[in-house]
């Protein structure tokens, strides 16, 4: 057994999803809506599904981002804090997720000055 199998701690990442949403506090904002990029990386143990070779044993990514970008298309919220929770409980719904990273980019944030791009991150696991 690995040191990796033995934690029951590996990572399945999901970078740069991308999807519009209406999120923030100006009314421009709510009415115009904007890009949003999401970052997740999901710690479970991928051992049994590996060892099987069978997605029904693991987190199929392609049904999360699906779940993921509906929620950025969904109900607006004032803050991206807000959306990373929301988006980080959709994660924690799948039963195998044991903890859950999620970023949210905001990369048009509506700052009157030169940057690269605004990023909330939160860690969330299980209580």
């Amino acid at each position: 057994m690995t040191a990796r199998a033995a934690t029951g701690r590996d990572t399945v990442r999901l970078t740069g999803l991308r999807a519009r949403g209406r999120h923030g506090c100006l009314p421009a904002e709510r009415e115009l809506g904007q890009e949003f990029v999401i970052d997740v990386a999901l710690s479970f143990d991928t051992a049994p599904a590996a060892a099987a070779d069978d997605l029904t044993l693991t987190v199929d990514y392609g049904a999360l981002a699906a779940e993921l970008v509906r929620i950025v298309e969904g109900e607006p919220v004032n803050l991206i804090e807000t959306l990373a929770e929301r988006l980080a409980a959709a994660c924690l719904a799948h039963e195998l997720v044991e903890e859950a990273e999620v970023s949210v980019h905001k990369p048009a944030a509506p700052i009157p000055l030169p940057f690269g791009d605004v990023v909330v991150t939160i860690r969330r696991g299980r209580a």
